[in-house]
Parts: C-alpha cells; sequence; structure tokens
C-alpha cells in the first residue's frame, strides 16, 4: 500500500461517464497544501477536458472534508496569483473564467471548515452526511474568505443569516446549512457518498449539451439578471434542436425505452 504524501494529494479516476475527485490528506483533517490546491485546480481541468466524463463528483477520504487551508503552508502565498489556479485552468470555486461547463455532485462529511464550504458552495448540489461541522471561520484569523463564500452563502442565505456565520465565524449544523440551501441532500454518516454517486449517474444519463446549456443559462441569470437568461433561450434552444441528442431524446420517448445521448 502506498504511503500518503504529507502534503497531501488529490485523487482522479474515470467511472462510467462519473470524473470522480478525490481529497486525500486524513490524517491531517484533509487540510489544504498549495501542493493540493494547485492539484485540485489541475482536476477541474482534467475533468472539463475529458470528453467521457459527463459529470464531476468531489469527495473526501476519511471522516472529515476538510478543515481549510493548513495556514503555516499556504500563508506565504496569500493574496498571489500562484495559490490555487494555473493559467487557463478550471476554478474549483468557479469565481474566475474559464468556468467548469459540467455539472458537479459534491459529497461532505465531518468537518467542513473555510475552504470546504466553499467548494461546496461552488458545486452544482451537495450531499451531506449528518455529522457535518461547517464553520466560515476566516475573521478568526484575520483573513476574509476568499473563494466565494461572502457571495454565496448571501445568495442562499440572505444578508442577516449568512452575516450570522461569517462575521462570527461560529460552527453550524447540517440542519442550518440545509434550512439555507447550502446542501440538498443529508444521509446518515459514511452514505453520503453512495447518494452522490447516485445523483452523479442520474445526471450523467441525461444529455451533455442540455447539461452545459443549463447550467450556462442559470449562471447567466445569477450574473446578469433573469433577463439575460430569457433573452438567450429562443438562440440556446435553437442551436439543442440541431443536435443528435434531441432525435435520440424524442425517438427514446415514442419507443419507450432509455435515452443513449453522445453529446453531438
Amino acid at each position: 500500500m502506498s504511503q500518503i504524501d504529507p502534503d497531501g494529494e488529490i485523487l482522479t479516476r474515470l467511472e462510467d461517464g462519473v470524473f470522480v475527485i478525490g481529497i486525500n490528506r486524513p490524517a491531517k483533517y484533509n487540510g489544504f497544501t498549495p501542493k493540493m490546491l494547485r492539484e485540485l485546480s489541475a482536476a477541474y481541468t482534467a475533468f472539463e477536458r475529458e470528453d467521457k466524463a459527463r459529470v464531476g463528483l468531489l469527495y473526501a477520504e476519511g471522516p472529515h472534508f476538510t478543515a481549510g487551508l493548513d495556514l503555516p503552508k499556504v500563508a506565504p502565498l496569500m493574496g498571489k496569483n500562484n495559490l490555487l489556479v494555473g493559467l487557463g485552468q478550471i476554478d474549483p470555486c468557479n469565481n474566475q473564467s474559464p468556468f467548469r461547463s459540467k455539472p458537479l455532485v459534491a459529497a461532505v462529511q465531518g468537518i467542513t471548515y473555510t475552504l470546504g464550504i466553499e467548494l461546496m458552495l461552488a458545486a452544482d448540489m451537495v450531499v451531506a452526511a449528518s455529522d457535518c461541522r461547517f464553520s466560515q471561520l476566516e475573521v478568526k484569523r484575520g483573513i476574509m474568505a476568499t473563494g466565494g463564500a461572502t457571495i454565496r452563502m448571501v445568495e442562499r442565505a440572505g444578508w442577516g443569516n449568512a452575516m450570522r456565520y461569517l462575521l462570527t465565524g461560529d460552527e453550524f449544523d447540517v440542519a442550518t446549512a440545509l434550512r439555507f440551501g447550502f446542501v440538498q441532500e443529508v444521509t446518515e454518516p459514511g452514505g453520503q457518498y453512495a447518494e452522490a454517486m447516485r445523483l452523479a449517474r442520474s445526471i450523467a444519463a441525461q444529455a451533455p449539451l442540455a447539461l452545459a446549456a443549463t447550467i450556462r443559462n442559470a449562471r447567466l441569470a445569477v450574473e446578469h439578471g433573469p433577463m439575460a437568461a430569457v433573452e438567450d433561450f429562443r438562440a440556446t434552444q435553437q442551436v439543442l434542436m440541431q443536435s443528435q441528442d434531441v432525435k435520440e431524446g424524442v425517438a427514446s420517448f415514442v419507443e419507450r425505452r432509455p435515452a443513449r445521448f453522445t453529446g453531438q
């Protein structure tokens, strides 16, 4: 059995159209080192570029998702451009171009702090174990959350609810995360990965072009308002209607069988 690098590692594998990305430094609560940050960006980029990958699944080895950044190792790089995302790579926090275009499901458990919350909020849906403990505690360390928490926590929970935890760094539980829309499904501890994989496989069975168009249009609405998304409806639908996937979708409906989409 190979020994885990003391600076951790990011694992990847392709499983029936699901690109699985694993955080692997359990002895240190999966605390992120610069090495892991760069490998995570590389993994997301590989997922985006892999033609056989239709959906991603982010998970962590061990009892905890992540305690966040390993500050002694990361602090010297904070505020610099080489911390997380290489030139032309996908940002795992989905805050800068090029943006991820494929769906991503996150499975979280145990301690899910700081960057862990930002990674899960940047995913498209989250399955959380009931033993999750969340905290966006940057203010306790004299810094600010810069992975998207100040944006997405406010979007999901509203100003007051978001500030309640952003400005105190207090811990909150899975019931609160569910109420705020931070997570979509809750399982017993240990069941989060299987449920996330079930959702990922369900997504992988859908039409890839339609999935990408759906994500793109929803992001357009968030970033530029509902009317920008509405104005995009017709043009996007016209493009989709020319695809082989639409023909397959109609044929599968008529023939009462599962569709076999190719992304063309």
